[in-house]
């Protein structure tokens, strides 16, 4: 299950060892909704070895700036603290699977 991303946790979240997803989303998305079971079944797939969470724009507007987030959903796929991918908008289950084997 991904975990939900704050201003206040994402350091702790960032610096626990493992590669990172982030699921950038807002509660009134179309395409967010579309795709937010394929994360959660994604971060259920690859529990253990990559952190999986979402972080609600709407209420984490510190690090929608930090992150330059202009466009939902954007998810980010960070190793050893660098986001090293990239994905702005809906996408299928398999495309985002190949970026998270990236990650390992």
């Amino acid at each position: 299950m991904a975990i939900e991303i704050n201003d206040s946790n994402f350091a702790e979240v960032l610096n626990s060892g493992k590669p990172l997803v982030i699921d950038f989303w807002a509660p009134w998305c179309g395409p967010c909704k579309k795709i937010g079971p394929d994360v959660e079944a994604l971060a259920e797939a690859y529990a253990g070895q990559i952190n999986v969470g979402k972080c609600n724009v709407d209420d984490n507007d510190e690090l929608a700036i930090k992150f330059g987030i202009r466009n939902i959903p954007t998810i980010l796929f960070i190793k050893n603290g660098e986001i090293v991918d990239k994905q702005v908008g809906a996408t299928t289950k398999a495309a985002l699977e190949v970026k998270f084997k990236g990650l390992l």
